[in-house]
């Protein structure tokens, strides 16, 4: 049976804005574009929300721990925002993540996916690079924060970053439903594009799902944090009958500002999970260990 959904992923620059109007013109208008090309689901990258760090001031963009501050001050404007958009435009919307800092002094990297059903969720990355724990001293959400998002035409799971470079996360999500897993991402080198790429690749592979990734792209040296930011959009599964046989679904020009879109075969990803040349997301429970997962609930959204 087919059944298809159309994504639009995100190559998006940090921009230095003058104003919240500025902010929601510029998302308003990223919005408008995807959905106007029949985007259902649209990814934004990790650490995108860091621009609304200009919003303080220079002075505070331009220190990380002032940066995190203004940031996470400014997620339930940018929350509200998204939310509105998704209903108006009839789009789910996973917003750009950010720092949010919580009672306790600590802060997490929280990512929020909003339905046009007015529903939302949130994930907080559990993996932190090395440059979060320090300097940054983002850490990691709570161990039970894995969700799978039922959007109605397909069930979603999100991590972020360095989260998708770990298998046994992605592959609770898969167990617990996941047919495409999301994973934003912000990096400063071609080598730190090409290992969430290639982790994207390689749970695609492992669980016979599509993987999603959506990067930061362009420099940002108003705010030395994400000043440079590399990558590529990119929609990946398995190489397999019916797909191609590198495993790209569609692919974005390097560090060029863009959506980049791809429509996704559900069922043809059902019928290569039960019938594929290799039949790896069936044959993962004969690995030595495999049963050691965590869990992962499902958040209802539509």
């Amino acid at each position: 049976m087919t059944r298809t959904f159309k994504i639009a992923t995100a190559q998006y620059p940090l921009d230095e804005l003058s104003s919240l109007a500025e902010y929601t013109d510029k998302i308003t208008g990223w919005v408008d574009e995807a959905a106007a090309a029949g985007s259902q689901l649209l990814v934004f990258p990790e650490y995108g929300a860091m621009e609304l760090a200009a919003l303080a001031g220079q002075d505070a963009a331009a220190d990380l721990q002032g940066a995190i501050d203004a940031v996470s001050e400014r997620l339930p404007l940018q929350a509200e925002l998204h939310q509105q958009l998704a209903v108006e435009y009839g789009v789910t919307i996973v917003a750009a993540s950010g720092p949010q800092r919580h009672a306790d002094g600590s802060a997490t990297n929280v990512a929020r996916i909003f339905a046009p059903s007015a529903r939302q969720g949130e994930y907080h990355k559990l993996m932190m690079t090395p440059w979060e724990r320090d300097p940054w001293q983002v850490s990691a959400g709570p161990p039970d924060g894995l969700c799978v998002f039922d959007l109605g035409d397909v069930k979603v799971g999100l991590v972020i970053c360095y989260d998708i470079e770990f298998p046994l996360l992605s592959r609770a999500l898969a167990e617990a439903g996941a047919e495409v897993i999301l994973a934003p991402s912000n990096t400063e080198t071609e080598h730190g594009y090409w290992r969430v790429r290639t982790g994207c690749m390689a749970r695609a592979l492992e669980n016979q799902v599509y993987t999603v990734h959506s990067p930061t792209v362009g420099v940002a040296p108003w705010c030395p944090p994400v000043e440079m930011n590399v990558g590529a959009a990119g929609v990946y599964v398995a190489s397999d009958t019916g797909f191609p046989a590198g495993g790209v679904i569609a692919l974005g020009e390097l560090n060029k500002p863009q959506w980049v879109y791809a429509e996704v075969d559900l069922g043809l990803l059902a019928k290569v999970r039960g019938s594929g040349g290799v039949q790896t997301y069936n044959h993962w429970g004969e690995q030595p260990g495999a049963a050691l997962l965590p869990s992962a609930r499902t958040v209802l959204l539509d």
